[in-house]
């Protein structure tokens, strides 16, 4: 019988989960929408086909394990510690006033100050699985707002277990300040004992193992280990520490992220994460249950209020008063902006504890279900709401000394130099193209987003500036007006075209080269004013070109030839223009 639910359970939440969700991507909404109004289909509030809840929840478990086990994989320590300071701070100011935000309104509308204070707590932690989603759709998962997005994320993981820790203490009328103390000092031994535990040991025995079994040869076996070792920690971090098991799949992924088998774990072994994650997006549509918004409308949408308005302007408060830009503080705060499934383990608790009623419950499925459908459309709004609140030069000038100044940079504007060019990004592209100008008398002006490499340009004696490229007095402030070129050498920069705009408006006759992924992008950059677009699936193509017809002895004008012939195939009437400056001469090289 069990067998026959899990079957069905999966056939039917992942086939109803495919419909909808291609549905709403043909629509243009995010298929997470879809995912969700799968999981209403299903359960049990609405007529027709019921799948096993409670299945459906232990494999949405299993979804978010692999996928928090994903994402340590490809989150380095260094990159939790160059934000940790001002995110572990920031992160708990942050569930305190969404705490107070919430059990005041809720308060107001005739709830006990105990249950407000639940509640509270329940709607001040977002969920990873969504945030994780929304940042890997809009290609921010590995920039600077990923990153301290899931630092954030991870800071309130740790707090809410210390919470569940210390929850059952409402309930004893011995819970003096004594116990109060023991609690958290117990919680607080346990979490530092799974980290070291996790780094000293697993650091040496994880990877010990992966060597060995890799020795084998067989595939299966290293997909076997990397699952077990992604479960087994999962489990054991439960079990013996009493923390969240998609808490213990992360570090158990950052363990095998730095190790050498990292990049095979992560394409051999997890190819079904995403299949399991589904499945969480369809049980919390699941839960939904459409009376409470005819029972308690006033409590769902003061919720939703505290949630998505509430949470997002404070956070974008406290990330600007941690001195971080503006799109990476409304990116941030936005995709925080949501609840999950920590709210929903929280919420369980409490019913268990009789600490939390019903109806509340219900209050919370339906605000998560909102906040996870309008958390993409909000999220990709960011972008433009920053254009509307900097299309005043004053606050452009004004938040780029505000974010300068807070961390510890002196942006000093660069001197006028005889032959200049900007480069924005400091990647493996950046970083070539920077030695290139140098080795030919071009001073490179580095513009990064990133404080850790401004400040390291700036020890080794290159010009570099803080700054978002996307605003006007970023540019300005870096020289724009008196630069040959403008290379963007980081793929995929968020509004490329305002940036285009905006480097043309300041000097018409700046040459402005893009970097970018795909060669399909090409037309549309060369229609808004780029002079030269550099696929990396172009130059791929070309490069091998070379390679081959110099390995099968073709003379230099044979190669040329078949290099231009390709380039058209490849580019169109791109590498025509790029052959030619190839050849062209430069009073300065």
């Amino acid at each position: 019988m069990h067998d026959v639910d899990l079957i069905f359970t999966l056939a039917w939440g992942l086939g109803i989960a495919l419909v909808f969700g291609f549905l709403t991507q043909k629509v243009g909404l995010s298929p997470i929408v879809g995912y969700l109004i799968a999981g209403v289909c299903v359960g049990p509030s609405t007529p027709g086909v019921e799948v096993n809840k409670e299945m459906a929840n232990q494999l949405a478990e299993l979804g978010v394990v692999l996928l928090m086990f994903d994402v340590g994989l490809q989150f380095h320590i260094k990159e939790m510690l160059a934000v940790w300071k001002t995110v572990v701070p920031g992160s708990i100011l942050h569930i305190f006033a969404a705490v107070f935000m919430g059990a005041v309104a809720v308060h107001a509308l005739g709830w006990g100050w105990t249950e407000g204070i639940v509640f509270g707590l329940a709607i001040s932690v977002a969920s990873t699985v969504v945030l994780l989603r929304v940042l890997a759709d809009h290609h921010e998962l590995h920039t600077s707002t990923g990153h301290i997005t899931i630092a954030w994320s991870v800071v309130q993981d740790l707090f809410t277990v210390f919470v569940l820790v210390l929850m059952p203490l409402f309930l004893r009328e011995s819970g003096s300040s004594l116990a109060w103390v023991t609690a958290i000092g117990i919680a607080t031994l346990k979490i530092t004992a799974l980290i070291l535990l996790v780094f000293l040991i697993g650091g040496r025995v994880v990877p010990w193992l992966f060597h060995r079994i890799a020795l084998t040869g067989s595939r299966e076996l290293f997909t076997l280990t990397v699952l077990a070792v992604a479960l087994g920690m999962a489990t054991g971090s439960s079990s013996l520490f009493g923390v969240s098991m998609p808490l213990g799949a992360f570090l158990a992924g950052m363990v095998v992220g730095r190790s050498d088998f990292s990049l095979r774990a992560a394409s051999e072994a997890l190819s079904m994460r995403n299949a399991f994650a589904v499945l969480f997006f369809v049980s919390v549509g699941m839960l939904f249950n459409w009376r409470i918004w005819i029972e308690a409308p006033g409590l769902v949408f003061t919720s939703l209020a505290v949630i998505v308005i509430g949470k997002a302007v404070v956070g974008v408060i406290m990330l600007l008063l941690l001195r971080y830009p503006l799109r990476t503080a409304l990116s941030v705060a936005v995709a925080l902006s949501q609840i999950g499934e920590f709210s929903f383990i929280l919420a369980t608790q409490s019913r268990q504890l009789n600490l939390l009623s019903e109806t509340a419950s219900n209050v919370l499925v339906a605000a998560a279900i909102v906040s996870i459908t309008l958390n993409p459309f909000l999220f990709s709004l960011t972008g433009p709401l920053e254009k509307w609140l900097t299309k005043y030069p004053w606050v452009s000038r004004w938040l780029t000394s505000f974010v300068a100044h807070g961390h510890g940079i002196d942006n000093e504007p660069p001197p006028k130099m005889e032959h200049s060019a900007l480069v924005v990004g400091y990647g493996p592209v950046g970083q070539t193209v920077c030695t290139l100008l140098r080795a030919n008398r071009i001073e490179p002006i580095i513009i990064e987003l990133n404080v850790e490499t401004v400040h390291r340009l700036k020890a080794a004696g290159m010009t570099a500036i803080y700054g978002d490229v996307g605003h006007a007095e970023t540019l300005r402030h870096a020289g724009i007006q008196d630069a040959e070129a403008l290379v963007l050498s980081t793929s995929g920069i968020q509004s490329v075209r305002e940036v285009i705009r905006i480097a043309r408006e300041l000097n018409p006759e700046i040459r402005i080269l893009v970097h970018t992924t795909y060669v399909r992008e090409s037309p549309h950059l060369l229609a808004l004013g780029v002079d030269h677009v550099f696929s990396g699936e172009g130059e791929v193509a070309l490069s091998m070109t070379t390679y081959l017809l110099q390995h099968l002895g073709a003379t230099p004008e044979q190669i040329d030839r078949e290099r231009t012939r390709v380039g058209e195939t490849v580019y169109g009437t791109l590498p025509m223009q790029i052959n030619e400056s190839s050849h062209s001469s430069h009073p300065h090289r």
